[in-house]
Order: structure tokens, then sequence, then C-alpha cells
């Protein structure tokens, strides 16, 4: 019988002055208790947005009485999921993933032109690659359950509406440099805390 696949941690690592979204809190990190000046115990303290790094949104982002990270449909994060390759500079366009056979309850995964450098500890990227409006509304109407990119933000307002209000898990700030397109096993939770419009998660994938 064949080796399982090993599974491929595709979380951005949270670090001390890593890029955030521009009004969102920075990311510093910080200790309260140090072994090495006494203490008993080492004791870290995290002060950021629930936007960090790679991270889940709930509804209540973008929709005002909308739904908080706790109440997300963790099924929504766990099975198949199809990554793809975007060869848009720009935007994840409808002329692109138009074509794609996706089926209904189907998970997808963007790798873009973010991923060719390690942008977490670079500068803010305004011109970053995002999902157009129509192509979030084409994915709605697919039947698509889970939409994953590899920067901050999954797109505008109106993107974020496509998905969100009709129950489509996102998770933006992957980390897809090492990883090539294809079909995944995917294992995204992410953390439990309640009153919050997104939180930070650990993703794996394992190919297929």
């Amino acid at each position: 019988m064949p080796a399982p696949a090993t599974w491929i941690d595709v979380t951005t690592t949270i670090e001390d002055g890593m890029v955030h979204w521009p009004d969102n809190a920075p990311v510093h990190i910080t200790h309260t208790s140090s072994i090495a000046n006494g203490d008993a115990a080492n004791v870290t303290k995290l002060s950021m947005s629930a936007h960090t790094a790679t991270h889940v949104d709930a509804p209540l982002h973008f929709i005002a009485n909308g739904d908080d990270v706790t109440t997300l449909d963790l099924a929504t994060l766990m099975g198949p999921v199809r990554l793809v390759q975007i060869q848009d500079p720009e935007a994840i366009k409808l002329s692109e993933i138009q074509d794609l056979p996706l089926a209904p309850s189907e998970r997808v995964l963007f790798k873009t032109r973010n991923s060719a450098a390690e942008w977490a500890t670079a500068p803010f990227k305004k011109d970053f690659v995002a999902l157009a409006a129509d192509a979030a509304k084409f994915l709605q109407e697919k039947g698509v359950i889970c939409v994953g990119v590899d920067y901050l933000s999954v797109g505008g307002p109106e993107a974020h509406h496509a998905l969100l209000d009709n129950g489509i898990t996102v998770i933006e700030g992957l980390a897809l440099q090492h990883v090539e397109p294809g079909a995944y096993e995917m294992i995204c939770l992410p953390l439990k805390i309640k009153g919050s419009d997104g939180a930070p998660a650990r993703v794996l994938l394992r190919q297929l």
C-alpha cells in the first residue's frame, strides 16, 4: 500500500511587525513573563487584528448583524479542495475561471501573482491580485462553498458580499508559494472567538 501523501502547511506565520491591512491594528508580539528575567515561565502577549496572516472571514465582517466566527460551518473548511493557478497579473477574472468544471459544494483556492514572493514580511501591496466582483458572483452561482486566496483580502466589498451573503466561507492570507495546482484534501480550523468577524486559522493541504 502506498504511503499517504504528506500534509503541507499553507499557513502564513504570524510574526511581530508583519504586514497588515492598513486600517487594521498592527501585529505586536511581546513577552510579559520571561525565564531569562527570572520568571517561572515564558508568557507571550499577542496584539493584532482578527484578519492577520491566514484567517477566515465570518459573515459579520461585512453584514451588520451577521453571524460571528463561532457559527461557521466547519464542514465547508474540511474536505476536497481544488487549487487553481491564476495567470492574469491583475485580478482573478471571470474570463479565466468561467470554464472551470466546478460542481456544487466544491472548495476552491486561488494561487496568483501574490505567491511569487514571501509577502508576509514585505510592505503592504495595494496592487495585490484579488477576486473580481463578477467572478465572485460566478462562484456563488456555481454553488461553491469555500473560496481561498493568497493575500490579506479576497477582494472588494462586492466580492465579499457575493460570498459571505450566500454562506460561502472565505479564507484569506494563504501561503501558497510552494504548492502546485491540483486536487488536495484540506483542513482549515479558525480560532473560536465569540463576537469576532474573523479569526486566524491553521490550514493544511494533502495531495489527492
